[in-house]
């Protein structure tokens, strides 16, 4: 069995810069948007729809995603449920095959049955009103309102698919905070702890 991490996150915490240190670091592969391709692919849908559905809850009317027709007999609109389904098919034969990091997803409540390392990163509001800023060069209340709108999208959908509470720590092995040890200080960190925890 390979190292399984799977790492939630508030928007602009950095979560996404941890999971990829840790992937460096550990030598293991980081799978994020790569997972809507590889969902895509495995489905026979377009990417564009997972894009538009990523992480966030809707209905689609199919006729202008379906490219290759692999289901079979196709219904007029796939909801939720079937995308969750698809996506979480692609994490589980991904975690089986090997060594992975998840960012997202749902992925800790997908592999709960698996032994992974769940981890979930914060960072408090100025530090990631200052990152969302500067990498999408927004003004301070426009990073903000993104930020929510965000945060908002993600705990919906965690809540839904999970029954859990998006960030509550019960749903995870460790929630830290990124602004104390910085990017690169954190990944190290928490790599410590799944060694300790016997999970890297």
């Amino acid at each position: 069995m390979g190292i399984i991490i799977n790492v939630g996150r508030q928007f602009g915490s950095g979560g996404l810069g941890v999971a990829n240190e840790i992937g460096k670091k550990l030598h293991v592969k980081v799978y994020d948007k790569e997972l809507i391709s590889k969902a895509a692919e495995e489905s026979g849908f377009s990417k564009e729809l997972f894009m538009k559905t990523d992480e966030k809850r809707n209905l689609f009317n199919l006729s202008s995603y379906f490219v290759t027709g692999r289901f079979g007999a196709i219904h007029n609109y796939i909801g939720d449920n079937d995308l969750f389904k698809i996506q979480s098919d692609v994490i589980r034969k991904i975690a089986e095959e090997g060594s992975a990091i998840f960012v997202g997803r749902c992925s800790n409540y997908i592999l709960r049955d698996m032994k992974c390392l769940d981890v979930f990163v914060t960072a408090p509001m100025e530090d990631r009103i200052k990152r969302v800023a500067e990498r999408s060069n927004l003004s301070p209340e426009d990073a903000k309102s993104l930020i929510e709108k965000n945060d908002r999208t993600r705990e919906t959908y965690y809540n839904f698919f999970t029954f859990g509470n998006w960030g509550s720590s019960t749903d995870y092995d460790l929630c830290i905070d990124s602004s104390v040890l910085g990017i690169e200080g954190t990944a190290e960190f928490i790599i410590e702890f799944g060694k300790k925890a016997g999970l890297i």
